[in-house]
């Protein structure tokens, strides 16, 4: 896989990711958060399963407690990026929640910088600038009167950036993207259950209020986005991974504008415009650097 094919798999996760924000905010007018994190892992779960069992008959060799140990620790810090957005959005609106969690576009380069000791491409800082500032307009242009549900979506944020940063470590080197798509799944699946056992009623009413998005949830929001991003990322760095999915913000926007009636003002289509230059900068200017040095090197 080309290097514009995975960064155009993540710009269709971004996408899917961004309807989903409606999903589930809508849900819980139904059902609890960490129900319906639980639930929709649990089948993402099985959407995963059969490509990681088909994935795993073709290995040369099988998982090893030192590939599954990381794959867990992605799995943790995706269930508490979850969690955190999905309670965030009992208190802030579905736009303000794809602004915040596109924080990550600009964590993501400082902790492979400083916990990775990876110097990205040169671009990558001001495209991630660029993507943060499309994001901040889209929001609106403000930052004040943040509620409990924008903080929360904040630290959100920093766990998105986590799993991001690992997966570009973990995904490459050992070679099986499926099954740490699963492991991730599962145990997201163990802690959202687990949480909505210990602070949340459940019964058959709010599960079939909720099914519709729990659905789109399970098969797209995770079973196919976070796949995209797996397999996105074993061809790509995090830091332009980030940028690409970071577009999440922008479908967001729009979806709410769509679904829900949410407004966008004029700030925030420069903020959309300014977002898609900053992906197209990621992908056209490395790719003119390597075809100048090919051209002086032949």
């Amino acid at each position: 896989m080309t290097r514009i094919q995975a960064n155009l798999l993540l710009l269709l996760a971004g996408a899917i990711w961004g309807a989903g924000f409606v999903a589930q905010s809508t849900a819980m007018a139904a059902i609890g958060p960490f129900w319906f994190i639980g639930l929709r892992f649990a089948l993402a779960s099985l959407v995963a399963l059969p490509l990681a069992w088909r994935e795993a008959r073709a290995a040369e060799r099988p998982l090893d407690r030192g590939t599954v140990l990381p794959f867990i620790w992605i799995g943790l810090a995706l269930f508490a990026g979850a969690a955190t957005q999905q309670v965030g959005l009992l208190t802030t609106t579905v736009t303000a929640s794809g602004f915040l969690t596109g924080l990550y576009v600009v964590i993501v380069p400082i902790l492979t910088v400083v916990f990775l000791r990876r110097r990205p491409h040169w671009i990558i800082w001001p495209a991630a600038s660029m993507a943060f500032l499309g994001i901040f307009l889209l929001s609106g242009g403000t930052l004040s009167g943040l509620t409990p549900g924008d903080l929360l979506t904040i630290l959100c944020a920093v766990f998105w950036a986590i799993q991001v940063v690992l997966i570009g470590t973990f995904v490459g080197r050992s070679g099986r993207p499926m099954a740490l798509s699963l492991i991730q799944f599962v145990v997201s699946a163990i802690g959202g259950c687990a949480a909505g056992l210990l602070l949340e009623p459940l019964d058959m009413t709010a599960i079939q209020g909720a099914l519709g998005e729990i659905l789109y949830a399970g098969l797209f929001s995770s079973g196919l986005a976070f796949i995209l991003q797996v397999v996105g990322q074993r061809h790509t760095t995090a830091p332009q991974a980030a940028i690409f999915l970071s577009s999440e913000a922008l479908f967001a926007a729009l979806f709410g504008v769509m679904l829900l009636g949410e407004v966008i003002t004029p700030l925030g289509y420069a903020g959309c415009a300014i977002i898609f230059a900053a992906m197209l900068l990621v992908e056209i200017v490395p790719e003119r650097e390597a075809r100048l040095r090919a051209g002086r090197e032949a």
